[in-house]
């Protein structure tokens, strides 16, 4: 049913929470995994930007070949790839272009005035995306769950 899943890694431990279920899926389905890491380089206006985007790729590749390896150890067909760009957009195109069954992707849980700022990747793209959408919550994160600086303990 899934031949091929895409998985967006942002390099946190969050996201790569999501390997464990995917390995499960992959292994039931004998599926490709094809593992996408979105990047994005800031730069001074008036710098030529070209250096700094070079560097962010190649960290992303060595970052993605070392989960590639880890899962192809645990008998998963996997693949990878990098994209430039705005996060939700380029996560869109590479599903859309690449003809996947499946995307599977955490969610960082942001609430109130961070989800404004940094907006929701995974909103945008569940809203955008043409396959089933298999999202991870934060680990603690309950819909509508908040912590107020009093209530920590």
């Amino acid at each position: 049913m899934f031949e091929k899943i895409l998985v967006p890694l942002d390099g946190s431990k969050l996201a790569e929470e999501t390997l464990e279920e995917v390995r499960r899926i992959a292994a039931f389905h004998d599926s490709e995994v094809t593992l996408l890491r979105v990047v994005f380089a800031l730069v001074f206006p008036g710098v030529d930007p070209t250096e700094a985007q070079i560097k962010v790729t190649e960290e992303a590749e060595v970052y993605l070949e070392k989960v590639r390896t880890e899962l192809k150890a645990d008998g998963v067909k996997a693949l990878t790839a990098v994209r430039y760009g705005f996060p939700a957009e380029e996560i869109l195109d590479h599903l859309t272009r690449g003809d996947f069954d499946l995307l599977a992707m955490a969610t960082h849980g942001r609430t109130g005035p961070a989800r404004l700022v940094m907006g929701s990747v995974a909103e945008k793209v569940l809203r955008g995306a043409g396959v089933p959408v298999l999202l991870f919550r934060a680990a603690g994160k309950r819909a509508g769950e908040t912590k107020h600086p009093a209530s920590a303990a």
